[in-house]
């Protein structure tokens, strides 16, 4: 057999590779070496999820062991990395398609401003950081290089990850969520200014940032044109087959991908001597942004989010096989401390800002916890630089570690969020960032009778069917929340609004809540901070022996807890959803359809025609 068939491994093992991918080389090597990774990943996975370790461990894990650090089981590494990036750009359009401008810009002051300043603030630090490291004499850290290298590594945050586990916890909609996104977005302008600036470092040229600007601008309103004027019409022909639908939109976000990396040679066929280019996820996040208020878009998230997971594993497992063997000691300590500094930035520079913006200082360590961890875009951006001569790829294995142990840290701080705010309070107190204190928004408005603790969703609902059925009990109608960006709108519709963290007790005793008639939680325990439903009402219940309390619960399990913690009503949205439909599925079965929806329509209007706070 030829000897280029074998493989000597690391742990001595002689693997005839032809042989595990197939009999007489039957199967090709792509498809052998992707069956690889995900049976390593899957086997891995179970195993990590039984011993309680995050999931992205077992795909790192995967990696190591096919890599060159394991058994150097893949053939061709770079196949993998091209298919993994097609999960970046899945990724990126997946983004531009749950990300509501329109939400996004509600955030007001505290998303530009923090957007803005964050990544040079936090670059700044880091890279000082990182310099006076330099003065003991370390020689990993010596050099204005390394320094601004290893900067750049802790002020950027992971897109692939953050949106990952917002979606996963439900909390894209959400005020911490959204302005996580918003940050991030901002965090990948701030990536392509550094990507145009890169090469010139030596000299230092302005003419390619605003090129990558203007490529940017360019190709955004020629997609959102033709968005606009042909692909709605495009969507409308094939609306009644759904995988023609998802075919159309991924064409559509390949399209303007390929188009902005090509808009170069389309400029100089114009007559433009410009060398403008757009990267293909830049493309694919504009792409995804066109179609967003699509009636399509949920389609299209619900079929690509499993294909952009496919690719993500495979990304995962891609990273874990370039993670070197180091090459001494000092590469892990120095990880460590990059990963260190990276997380305590967060609330070093996030934090400060944010709050200094306006946004309440429970929302500003919730968002500076969940991103708290190094980008996947820093090991291209150092990779870059070791490839310009910048840094060694010592520093490059450096920067992979510490992105490892972020990652593996980053479901480890989702889930803590809550307590790591109630510890870090006495410090923020000494520092000066106290809470805001609670606002009654309406000071000389009667006791309410009703009062809406928290306002999701439900909330949202609830207000704009009082309003509609009985607009006397508004001005008697307190909302307490913490999303401060929906209060103004609350406030005009006649409703009072209060400030106030509702898990906490003396924002319940503050709010009046005594004094209410009808107590109603509208938020489920999985977008909850700090406490459940059954501990809510249970404060409740204490504070308000003889009000009517009415409270969620998602699983039928959880039911009887929150009943027998005090709650007089109990009621779970999927199973109000099936009562709500069942007649419409009997008046369908008795072919009364039409005049069951106009019956309904004529007492309660129609959907389009609702007016909520939260759309």
């Amino acid at each position: 057999m030829d000897p280029v068939d074998f493989v000597y491994s690391p742990l001595g093992l002689q693997l005839d590779l032809p042989l595990v991918l197939g009999a007489g080389g039957s199967v090709s090597p792509l498809v052998g070496d992707l069956g690889l990774c995900l049976v390593a990943a899957g086997v891995l996975a179970i195993a990590f999820v039984k011993l309680k370790i995050p999931a992205i461990a077992a795909l790192l894990g995967a990696g190591v062991l096919l890599g060159p650090a394991g058994l150097e089981a893949i053939q061709d590494r770079a196949s993998i990395e091209t298919i993994a990036n097609l999960g970046l750009t899945l990724l990126l359009f997946v983004i531009g398609l749950e990300v509501n401008l329109q939400s996004l810009l509600a955030s007001g002051r505290t998303l530009v401003v923090t957007g803005l300043v964050q990544v040079p603030l936090t670059l700044a630090a880091g890279c000082g950081a990182f310099l006076v490291v330099g003065l003991s004499g370390w020689g990993l850290v010596s050099g204005v290089y390394p320094a601004l290298y290893l900067g750049v590594a802790c002020a950027f945050s992971s897109t692939l990850l953050v949106v990952k586990y917002l979606q996963e916890h439900l909390q894209l909609d959400t005020v911490a969520g959204r302005l996580a996104v918003g940050l991030l977005i901002f965090q990948d302008i701030w990536a392509i200014v550094f990507l145009a600036l890169q090469p010139s470092f030596a000299h230092p040229s302005i003419a390619p940032i605003l090129l990558t600007f203007l490529g940017t601008a360019i190709l955004a309103t020629i997609a959102t044109l033709v968005a606009r004027l042909l692909l709605s019409r495009a969507f409308h022909v094939v609306a009644r087959s759904p995988e023609l639908v998802v075919t159309l939109a991924l064409g559509w976000c390949f399209g303007v991908g390929l188009f902005g990396a090509n808009l170069g040679t389309v400029t100089r066929r114009v007559g433009l001597p410009f060398e403008i280019s757009v990267s293909m996820e830049m493309g694919a996040l504009i792409a995804g942004a066109t179609i967003a208020t699509s009636p399509y878009a949920y389609e299209v998230v619900s079929r690509v989010v499993h294909l952009r997971d496919f690719f993500v594993t495979l990304f995962f497992v891609g990273l874990g096989m370039s993670i070197p063997v180091p090459e001494r000691a000092d590469v892990i300590v120095l990880a460590a401390i990059v990963a260190a500094i990276a997380i305590v930035l967060r609330y070093a520079v996030f934090l400060p800002v944010l709050y200094a913006t306006g946004l309440d200082r429970r929302n500003s360590v919730s968002v500076s916890t969940k991103l708290a961890q190094v980008s996947e875009f820093c090991l291209v951006i150092v990779y870059l630089g070791s490839q310009l001569g910048h840094v060694s790829g010592t520093v490059v294995s450096v920067v992979i570690f510490a992105f490892v142990i972020t990652a593996l840290a980053t479901p480890l701080l989702f889930a803590a969020s809550d307590r790591l705010y109630r510890r870090l309070r006495p410090l923020l107190d000494l520092v000066g960032i106290r809470s805001r204190g609670l606002r009654p928004e309406v000071e000389s408005a009667e006791a309410p009778r009703l009062v809406l603790l928290g306002f999701h969703r439900i909330g949202s609902a609830l207000l704009a069917d009082l309003e509609r059925l009985h607009a006397d009990l508004i001005p008697r109608t307190l909302v307490v929340d913490t999303n401060s960006t929906v209060h103004d709108e609350i406030r005009r519709r006649g409703a009072q609004v209060l400030y106030g963290d509702i898990a906490s007790v003396e924002v319940l005793r503050h709010a009046g809540v005594d004094a209410a008639e009808v107590i109603v939680c509208t938020v489920p325990d999985e977008l909850l901070k700090g406490t459940t439903n059954a501990q809510l009402v249970q404060k409740l219940r204490q504070l308000a022996p003889k009000a009517a309390i009415i409270a969620t619960s998602t699983r039928v399990s959880e039911v009887s807890a929150v009943r027998a913690a005090g709650a007089d009503h109990v009621y779970r949205p999927p199973t109000e959803v099936a009562l709500g439909v069942l007649p419409a599925i009997y008046a369908a079965l008795n072919a009364s359809l039409p005049s069951y929806l106009e019956a309904l329509e004529e007492e309660h209007g129609t959907l389009e025609a609702r007016r909520e706070v939260i759309d």
